[in-house]
């Protein structure tokens, strides 16, 4: 049971620092925590734990939803564009991460060296784990975009936060979840197997998301004076800034 709850303030925490990253740095905040989240996530998802009921489950699935919040956000209060240039920082910041740590990894270790076999474990991902995390961020964070824009043409009203930031991050997590299990592990396990770390990698990140709901609503409640001309400016262009 401590697993699960040090999972719980785990989460309480990660949830927290995305809160006050924005609330003190605003969009550029978000910029950052885009592109710090996406190396933290994918050097936690190296190490595997167990919950109760036997469940065993890696590390990174709540920083990986903190970035489809930190989109959605983006996206809520300042349009479309800048949720997609997000996307792309962070792709491009796991893109330049994983190619100079495979280059560090080359470099011959002096004799009395004692991280070379730490950073071996943690970098030294097979080439098919790199390029399905790649695949699975590029593809389910822009997709994510999209469909919450959809819905929010769809839904204009104020009070359907939740159903844009819920649907369209339930719905593109699953295609990363997918993506990444399909690339990195098909055929390393057998279908049950396979099947059940999809299921439970995605049950997490569904949890998550729902659990982070509340924090996005009061995200979006913060104001920036610096700011506040941008937002005015695409509410009065026929955007909604609810």
């Amino acid at each position: 049971m401590f697993n699960l709850w040090w999972g719980v303030l785990f989460v309480l925490v990660n949830f927290a620092l995305f809160l006050l990253c924005y609330r003190l740095f605003g969009k550029k905040g978000l910029y950052a925590w885009v592109g710090v989240a996406t190396v933290i996530a994918n050097i936690q998802v190296a190490k595997t734990i167990e919950m109760p009921f036997g469940i065993v489950m890696t590390l990174g699935n709540t920083m990986y939803v903190t970035l489809y919040m930190a989109s959605d956000l983006l996206n809520e209060k300042y349009g479309r564009a800048e949720a997609r240039t997000a996307v792309w920082f962070g792709f491009f910041t796991l893109l330049m991460t994983t190619v100079i740590m495979q280059m560090v990894l080359i470099f011959e270790p002096q004799e009395t060296d004692i991280a070379q076999s730490s950073l071996q474990t943690l970098f030294g991902l097979l080439p098919r784990l790199a390029l399905g995390s790649l695949t699975a961020y590029f593809i389910s964070q822009l997709l994510d975009v999209r469909l919450y824009s959809w819905i929010r043409s769809y839904y204009g009203s104020s009070r359907q936060l939740w159903i844009r930031s819920n649907g369209s991050t339930m719905v593109s997590s699953f295609v990363d979840t997918l993506i990444f299990c399909t690339i990195a592990f098909a055929g390393m396990y057998d279908w049950g197997i396979w099947l059940e770390i999809l299921l439970t990698t995605y049950i997490v990140k569904f949890v998550l998301t729902a659990a982070g709901t509340p924090i996005l609503y009061l995200a979006r409640s913060f104001t920036f004076a610096d700011e506040q001309p941008l937002i005015e400016k695409r509410t009065d262009s026929g955007g909604n800034s609810a």
